[in-house]
Order: C-alpha cells, then sequence, then structure tokens
C-alpha cells in the first residue's frame, strides 16, 4: 500500500496552474478522494467557507497552493489586496486543518520572501536576513507568515505542516494575461503576437540584466508529491532547478523558440524586480530525493508548443 492509498486530499487551488498538473500526478496514487475547492463554492479569505470546506471534505491532507499572484505590475497595483486575501486564506486554512486533525498540511510559499540582496545561490537559513523586493514585498510577506505560523504550530501543537518555497514556474497552461503573468508567458505571447502580425519589434519591461531561475511546472509537482510524503521537518526547503538566466538571455531564447526574428527594445523605465535569483536546492535533494529532471530549452518548448496550439 502506498502512501497515499485510502487518503482523502484536499488540493486548494487545484484547478489552477501548479494545481492542475499536481492533481494529474495525484490521480493514480490510489488517494479515496480529491478534492478541488472551487472560489465560486469556498471563498477561502472567508472563514465560514474554509470551515465549510473541512465538514464536506474531511481531508487527511491539505495541499495550499491557491494564492492571489501575479507578476510586476499586477504585485504593484494590488499591495493590499495581494497582502490580505494570501494571509487570511493561508492562516484559515491552517488553523481549521489543525482543529480537524489533519495528517499533514503541506504550506506552498514563494521564492519572493528572500531579501532583496540574498546572496546567491539562496539558501533557506538566509529567508530572514531582509526585506523582500519592494515590488512584491506584500504578496512576499503574506505567504512568508505560513512559514511562520507552520512553526508556531508545531511548537506548541505538535501539527505536522511543512513549507515549501518553489522558484518561478513555467510550463503549458500558465496565466498568459499581459496585465498578470510572470516572464515566460508573457513573452511568450508579446513574441507570438508579434509574429503573427508582422512587428518589426517588441518592447520588453527593465534593463534584461537581472537573473532568474525557472521550474518546469510538472517537476514542481513532483517535489511537492515527494515532500509530502518523505518530509516532515519545520525548516523550509527550496523547490528549484539549480540554475540562473538573464532576463536578456531569456528574451533571445523565447524569440528563437517562437520564431519572431523582430528587433528586442528594453524599457528600462520600467521595473526589474529583484536583482537575481537562483536557488541552493541541496535541502530538497538530500531530504526527500528531488531533483528536477527537465531540460529548460525543451520545457520552454513544450511550452511554446501548447501556447501556439491553444491561440490557433
Amino acid at each position: 500500500m502506498g502512501f497515499w492509498s485510502g487518503l482523502r486530499v484536499v488540493v486548494t487551488g487545484g484547478a489552477g496552474f501548479l494545481g492542475s498538473h499536481l492533481v494529474e500526478c495525484l490521480r493514480p496514487q490510489g488517494c479515496a478522494e480529491i478534492v478541488v475547492p472551487r472560489s465560486r463554492d469556498y471563498d477561502l479569505v472567508k472563514a465560514q467557507a474554509v470551515q465549510r470546506l473541512f465538514r464536506d471534505a474531511r481531508p487527511d491532507i491539505v495541499i495550499h497552493l491557491a494564492a492571489r499572484v501575479g507578476g510586476i505590475e499586477a504585485n504593484r497595483r494590488n499591495p493590499g489586496r495581494f497582502f490580505y486575501e494570501n494571509l487570511m486564506m493561508g492562516a484559515q486554512l491552517m488553523e481549521e486543518a489543525r482543529l480537524a486533525g489533519v495528517r499533514k498540511f503541506v504550506a506552498i510559499g514563494t521564492i519572493c520572501a528572500y531579501p532583496k540582496f540574498t546572496p546567491v545561490p539562496f539558501k533557506e537559513d538566509d529567508l530572514w536576513n531582509g526585506y523582500p523586493e519592494e515590488t512584491n514585498a506584500p504578496y512576499g510577506m503574506a505567504k512568508k507568515m505560513l512559514l511562520v505560523q507552520a512553526q508556531a504550530y508545531r511548537q506548541q501543537f505538535g501539527f505536522p505542516a511543512i513549507t515549501l518555497l518553489p522558484v518561478n514556474l513555467y510550463g503549458p497552461r500558465d496565466n498568459f494575461d499581459l496585465e498578470t503573468s510572470h516572464v515566460i508567458p508573457a513573452m511568450i505571447r508579446k513574441f507570438v503576437e508579434a509574429r503573427r502580425a508582422g512587428q518589426s519589434e517588441v518592447v520588453l519591461w527593465g534593463s534584461g540584466k537581472p537573473t532568474r531561475e525557472f521550474l518546469f511546472v510538472r517537476d514542481a509537482a513532483q517535489g511537492i508529491l515527494l515532500a509530502t510524503e518523505r518530509y516532515s521537518d519545520q525548516a523550509p526547503v527550496n523547490l528549484g532547478a539549480g540554475f540562473e538566466i538573464s532576463i536578456a538571455d531569456l528574451a533571445t531564447l523565447i524569440a528563437k523558440g517562437t520564431r519572431y526574428n523582430g528587433r528586442l527594445v528594453w524599457d528600462a523605465s520600467r521595473p526589474d524586480g529583484q536583482p537575481r535569483r537562483c536557488l541552493d536546492v541541496s535541502r530538497a535533494e538530500k531530504e526527500f530525493g528531488f531533483r528536477a529532471t527537465t531540460p529548460f530549452e525543451e520545457g520552454l518548448r513544450e511550452t511554446i508548443a501548447w501556447y501556439e496550439a491553444s491561440t490557433v
């Protein structure tokens, strides 16, 4: 009998980008039931809705992926909303999980919780050595409270919560809305639309100098499932691929992958965000055997192909 056999599992955000891939990975594992609460039925910002979810679902495991999230511009426009809604969802879900006696609560945090000038590669022990980058600090701090709550509940109640910190994700079914998307889907959409329209140039945000790390979404889903099965400590754990690429080099790769041959123009009046992001991923490999396996260019090709096919 496997770990998941016969368990009732709630996956908040299970209909979203990461969540849909995670649920697909869960289905063959023999769960008694996988419950994906939809926002139209359960507004997880509201305490009464969270309480009703636990009465209805009676979960053994809760994997909390749901988040109010977006790219730099979405964070700049909605700092209060992003802070409040993410804080309330996490705090109330974990409290109700504690009261319900769930076997494990898996809190999915964010790389945005790290200090703005964290030494590269980011080590989990550096998490409290400064304030996050300003454009997404409210979101990052709200998600960081999941770690505080998980450790406090473990200390006082012996509550079995773990906290994972995934780096920027990408892959099929990502959010390609230019108002709220992250950098990879935004670039893919801009280049594909520019190629189809015959545009001679594409304007991109910032200087192109910052670096980022990216994790393919199915790798992230596998990492979360491995951690749920094998990890039971209070220390947070990075989930990443262990490499960094400049935004300028990323743009060149995506332009090539989308067959866009026009000029790339950098608008330096737009914010760059955090200067560098790259994770130390050794703890995940040591503690629960996770290592990303999807080569970056292969993941990009699959993501581009999915977007092109979905917008024909």
